[in-house]
This record gives C-alpha cells, sequence and structure tokens, in this order.
C-alpha cells in the first residue's frame, strides 16, 4: 500500500508541484489543505502516514498544526517546509514534534530522502542545520520553555496576523470575553503591554511571518 500523504501549503502552485513529485515517486496525496486549521481536521479524519506541512500557514502555523498533529494522531509523521534555518525556528519545530524539517529552497531535491528517513523513524535536518540542535531542544534542557498554552498561541498567531478580537472569537468559536481573557493572560505572562510586542513575539517564535 502506498504512502497515505497530506500536504499543507496556502500556496496553490506550490502545493501541486509538491503533490506531482509525490505522486511520481509512488506515494498517495489523500488531501489538501491551504491553511494549519484545515490542515488539523483532515489529519484528525484520514490519520495520514505522513504531513507535509508549511511553517507559514494563515490562520494556524505550521509549527502548532504539527503540534496538535502529534497531540491527536501521533501514527502521523511530520515534515516541515521553511525559509527559515535561523535555530529558533528549528528549536521551536523539534519541540513541536516535528520529525524532519526541510528548507524551501531545497524541498524538491530534499523531500524524498527526508520522507525515507522520517518514515524509518529518525529525524531528518536539512544539511547546513546542526545535528547537535536536537539535544539542545529537548524540553528538560530548555531555558526558555514555552510560557503560552496551546489555545493561547492559537489567539496569539491570529492576533499577530491583524484579527480583531470578534474575528478571533469567530475563527475559534469562542466568546469574545474569552478571547479579552486570553489576551489579558498572554501579555502577562510575556510581560507585554502593545500588541506591536505581542507581534514580535510571535515572529520570533515562529508563529507567523507578518
Amino acid at each position: 500500500m502506498p504512502l497515505r500523504v497530506l500536504i499543507a501549503d496556502d500556496h496553490e502552485l506550490f502545493r501541486q508541484g509538491l503533490k506531482t513529485l509525490l505522486t511520481g515517486n509512488g506515494l498517495s496525496v489523500e488531501a489538501e489543505a491551504s491553511n494549519g486549521r484545515e490542515a488539523v481536521r483532515l489529519a484528525r479524519s484520514l490519520e495520514p502516514d505522513l504531513a507535509i506541512l508549511d511553517i507559514s500557514m494563515p490562520e494556524l502555523s505550521g509549527l502548532e498544526t504539527a503540534r496538535q498533529i502529534a497531540r491527536d494522531t501521533p501514527a502521523t509523521r511530520s515534515i516541515l517546509l521553511t525559509m527559515h534555518s535561523e535555530n529558533p525556528y528549528v528549536r521551536e519545530a523539534m519541540l513541536a514534534g516535528v520529525n524532519g524539517y526541510v528548507l524551501k529552497s531545497q524541498a524538491f531535491a530534499e523531500l524524498s530522502k527526508a520522507i525515507a528517513i522520517v518514515m524509518s523513524g529518525s529525524v531528518y535536518l536539512s544539511p547546513g542545520i546542526s545535528s547537535a540542535l536536537r539535544q539542545a531542544t529537548q524540553k528538560e534542557n530548555d531555558p526558555n520553555p514555552e510560557p503560552l498554552s496551546p489555545r493561547e498561541r492559537e489567539v496569539l498567531q491570529l492576533i499577530a496576523e491583524g484579527h480583531t478580537n470578534k474575528g478571533i472569537a469567530h475563527a475559534l468559536s469562542i466568546s469574545v470575553k474569552t478571547v479579552e481573557t486570553h489576551r489579558g493572560s498572554i501579555m502577562r505572562k510575556l510581560d507585554v503591554h502593545e500588541t506591536a510586542g505581542l507581534v514580535r513575539y510571535a515572529i520570533r517564535r515562529g508563529l507567523t511571518s507578518v
């Protein structure tokens, strides 16, 4: 039986290129998503063998998508595609439970190798990204653990993307009052008191690239 794959990327042309590459190598692309929230829903429904995720997606970042997939469908392995080779992004990806980290600039050349390594149970990092970083990103050794809850990270990404409290409430199916409570909690935990500071934190943590 061919490997069952979910692709999530908000650029349709890139998704189609990936699909052509994967199907040409005998894999079965079961579903495509244009944002992280849709990818999580499809992963829960289909339980694919592998999810290939763009790191920068609207509504839910690739990092948060990977976290939720790892939690909800632990048998699904994940590969993150990104333009970012900086250590903070790689570090957050490892903490999110990502199995592979592939630079978009090398994606088509590397992907077949990355898939084989990931599906064998190992972790794949693009060349140039120190493999020693895996050990440095273990939670028990993390000097700066993520202080926010999963829901707070979702709210923070939507704040950083410019959504209003009402828009966030609609997107997450919660009340405006609950959004305001989350916003206050985020600001308190981060000791940040203006939206610009929240946006900067979200960018540093790889939640958004805006």
